[in-house]
């Protein structure tokens, strides 16, 4: 390759300078070896010095690379230049339209290569459907059935696929179906989709039974099914078909792990871990991510400390996903100069790394520095949100930062257009609450534009003990009841404010109903870390 490339290069130097001439053949080979070598702007020079050369495949090429490189609007520039556009030219530049995420523009353009007369082809359609999926546009995807149906393409395996994930995602179980069973040939790849759809659709049995079915099975097979019972919270269903596997790969291995962090099983997620590193499979930044999230959910410093070890010694880049679980798993395992650090060496930082840093520092009671990150953020032109503010509302509560809060609560809405959420609300009545402002507290619930959950009348109800005020504390621990019938707290904090007051009956009262309703107080425990042996032998 690096033959080929000093070759071109002197090529290049030679048609610049009018010393020789090129074939539309060569110009292509030329242009395409200098976009596999990242250089987009000596092929750029090639290009367009040789307009004598130019084919249609030449176009097409230098089109590609700059989709390729990111440089949508270069090639969206060379496409309307084009004299003469084919099928592949089309293509091309839908697949520039899906790439950037621009659904309507793709749509358009279709319209304009129907208007042209150029027919589509199987990638045309399947392009469509996989760029409409998912998407407000997905109303389209009957019309582009239609279409396919006219052009004779719906037979075809890759559309027939691509109709099925996109009826999928519509809902449309029926039409799913009824698409794969048009399908004359079907190939595992084919079996893996509709096995997904039903997935997507919610029909795990209709997955499964298909599953069942499958005259082939590969990888993909067996991770999408295991996949669907993650999706359907039945872990340990998920695990059996994992453990019945007779090849995995990391991807098999990182959705089992990131499913057990998902329902909060996060031992057995460090546990699988270790498996993995025994096995032939290599962990990926996917599954250093979700296994930082196991490790941050057990609150275990040393294990986190030795997943990262590991991280660092696998030798895989750092992203902007594990650097940003790495600063969540050492704020929530309480070191924050650690996540700071990690923090600090990610070069582009995006808003869940902001918020992770945000939050740690809110969630040890550090609220200057808490408000330093969140100043930090904004001045870097990054606009906040929903869980930004979650943030800023603890760090505010922590240190019993009334104006502050209130500063934000308010700016949030305001400045940022954020809607209220319950979160937000419980932080500012505990906020007003701990201040003892019970007044402003119980005008937050009264003017909230949804129904307090549990969690929310129990932050008033610790107000309420904190402030002896019994009158109220009745009323949000009756609320408290209401919504779950034997939640403890409601009980053992009422209790404690009618022992204040001395009204001894009433005590005796709420204890008695306690033993009825077999309500058990919640239990202090203590945390025992154990080390996790890293080694993959």
């Amino acid at each position: 390759m690096k033959g080929i490339w000093a070759l071109t290069r002197f090529f290049s130097s030679r048609i610049s300078h009018g010393f020789c001439t090129v074939s539309a053949a060569e110009l292509t080979s030329m242009v395409d070896t200098c976009l596999r070598n990242n250089n987009i702007n000596e092929a750029r020079k090639l290009f367009d010095e040789n307009p004598s050369s130019r084919s249609c495949v030449s176009w097409n090429t230098t089109m590609s690379g700059y989709i390729q490189h990111g440089q949508f609007h270069l090639a969206k520039n060379l496409f309307d230049e084009m004299p003469v556009k084919d099928v592949v030219s089309w293509n091309i530049m839908l697949s520039g339209f899906r790439k950037t995420g621009n659904c309507l523009g793709l749509y358009q353009s279709f319209l304009q290569m129907k208007r042209a007369s150029v027919a589509p082809n199987d990638y045309t359609i399947s392009t469509l459907l996989r760029s409409v999926a998912n998407t407000y546009f997905d109303v389209l995807v009957p019309q582009i059935h239609a279409q396919a149906v006219h052009l004779a393409l719906n037979l075809d395996v890759v559309v027939g696929t691509a109709l099925v994930t996109a009826y999928a995602s519509l809902g449309e179980k029926k039409a799913l179906a009824g698409v794969f069973d048009e399908q004359s040939t079907k190939n595992v790849t084919c079996w893996n989709a509709l096995v997904s759809g039903y997935i997507e659709v919610g029909s795990l049995v209709d997955a499964q039974r298909t599953f069942d079915m499958m005259p082939e099975r590969n990888i993909v097979s067996w991770t999408t099914l295991v996949n669907g019972y993650i999706r359907n919270k039945q872990i340990d269903e998920a695990r059996s078909i994992f453990d019945e596997m007779d090849e995995r790969n990391v991807v098999t291995w990182t959705t089992m792990i990131s499913g057990y962090v998902q329902n909060m099983r996060s031992i057995e997620a460090l546990e699988l871990f270790i498996l993995m590193l025994k096995s032939e499979s290599r962990p990926n930044h996917f599954t250093y991510s979700s296994v930082f999230d196991a490790c941050a959910d057990c609150s275990s410093l040393i294990i986190g400390q030795q997943v990262h070890q590991s991280f660092i010694k696998s030798g895989i880049p750092e992203d902007i996903i594990t650097s940003t679980s790495l600063v969540d798993m050492y704020a929530k395992c309480g070191d924050m100069n650690a996540a700071f650090c990690v923090f600090e060496s990610i070069p582009r930082k995006n808003l869940p790394s902001w918020n992770s840093i945000i939050g740690g520092y809110a969630r040890h009671g550090l609220t200057n520095r808490a408000l330093e990150e969140f100043n930090r953020m904004t001045e870097t032109g990054l606009t906040p949100n929903k869980i930004t503010y979650v943030n800023v509302l603890s760090a505010c509560v922590h240190a019993g930062f009334v104006e502050e809060g209130e500063k934000h609560f308010i700016a949030m809405q305001r400045n940022y257009g954020i809607q209220t959420e319950i979160e937000h609300c419980t932080c500012m009545v505990d906020l007003y609450g701990r201040a003892g402002k019970l007044e402003k507290a119980e005008e937050i619930i009264k003017n909230m534009p949804f129904e307090p959950d549990v969690v929310l009348w129990g932050a008033l109800l610790a107000a309420c003990v904190m402030h002896s005020n019994m009158e109220l504390g009745e009323v949000a621990a009756k609320k408290m009841r209401e919504l779950q019938k034997n939640h403890s707290a409601s009980y053992t904090l009422l209790t404690k404010i009618q022992g204040e007051k001395g009204k001894w009956n009433s005590v005796n009262e709420l204890r008695k109903k306690m033993r009825e309703r077999q309500v058990q107080k919640q239990k202090a425990f203590s945390w025992v870390e154990f080390h996790l042996a890293m080694n993959s032998t």
